[in-house]
């Protein structure tokens, strides 16, 4: 008898008595950030220490407890009116995943909640859609989800880690306009649109379009949005006869219809003289139903020769 009270006493002492554990957490990070392991306990333990442990939870196996709350790359906060106690594993790697119990120290018996602890790599995604705009443009992203996120929030950011795309949310279902960007949603038919304006090279690059999950790690797409010069998409060279007309036609982007028109001379657009201002030979007439205008030049001189911008 003194053998099975013996045994009995060192299985207890081996497992921590885990028999007492109930339930499962399932908690998920990302390689290389950090997590929250938050544990409820029930009234009257708000003064017991909490720890959290691996493995069999032995004394060898304790990570950190709330009478050390700092210890390594492991912390933790004891929130005694929420009855919750949360440990913050940082600079998460591979080895992190695995199973962990919540403990409460009591007299006899502690009481211990599973958690396990699932990692993912903080990058998105197999699949990549691709959009191409130019500058000056407007330009529509669309993200699809499943139905049963119909009223989650949805955000879209630059870059392409999950971890971090909220909290630099170029804008969110809540906000709807920021600046340049507008968010649209249809909910019957499972999307929502983000609409970027007044397009610059400087947008070009990677974005993830994101559903918030509360018990989960949020659901990201893919874009990678490719804005190119629009001005020099197309260069014409034209040749003229000195006293002679010649016409210039000059396509332009459709939603700027009601834009100012003009045509300068010089080598950079950004430096150029209008030539429609200052010239009388040069006359301009607009034709918006198709999207350009032209400049009609009289008498050509020789002098007109050189590098015009429309």
């Amino acid at each position: 008898m003194w053998s099975l009270q013996n045994l009995l006493f060192i299985l207890c002492i081996v497992l921590r008595c885990v028999t007492s554990a109930v339930g499962v957490i399932h908690v998920t990070g990302y390689v290389g950030r950090e997590v929250n392991v938050s544990c409820s306990y029930n009234e009257g333990y708000e003064s017991y220490e909490k720890y959290l442990c691996k493995n069999d939870c032995g004394s060898d196996d304790v990570l950190i407890t709330t009478s050390n709350s700092l210890k390594n790359k492991y912390r933790v906060h004891d929130d005694k009116t929420a009855r919750i106690f949360t440990t913050t594993i940082t600079d998460l790697q591979s080895t992190d995943a695995g199973k962990y119990w919540c403990g409460v120290s009591r007299t006899g018996n502690d009481i211990y909640t599973e958690v396990e602890l699932k990692l993912v790599r903080d990058s998105c995604c197999d699949t990549v859609t691709k959009v191409q705009s130019y500058e000056g443009y407007s330009e529509s992203v669309s993200c699809r989800y499943e139905s049963q996120y119909q009223n989650s929030l949805k955000y879209i950011c630059r870059g392409n880690r999950p971890s971090t795309c909220l909290q630099d949310a170029l804008i969110t279902s809540d906000t709807k306009l920021n600046g340049r960007f507008r968010l649209d949603e249809d909910k019957v038919l499972g999307t929502f649109t983000v609409n970027i304006n007044s397009l610059t090279q400087n947008d070009s690059g990677s974005y993830l379009c994101g559903v918030q999950r509360n018990s989960e790690l949020d659901v990201f797409s893919a874009i990678e949005l490719e804005v190119e010069e629009w001005c020099c998409v197309k260069s014409t060279k034209i040749n003229g006869t000195a006293g002679h007309p010649l016409t210039l036609q000059c396509p332009y982007p459709p939603q700027h219809w009601d834009n100012r028109k003009f045509l300068c001379k010089g080598d950079h657009r950004n430096n150029c003289s209008d030539m429609v201002t200052s010239r009388s030979r040069f006359t301009l007439q607009d034709a918006a139903a198709s999207s350009s205008f032209t400049v009609r030049i009289t008498e050509l001189e020789a002098a007109d020769g050189g590098t015009y911008w429309c």
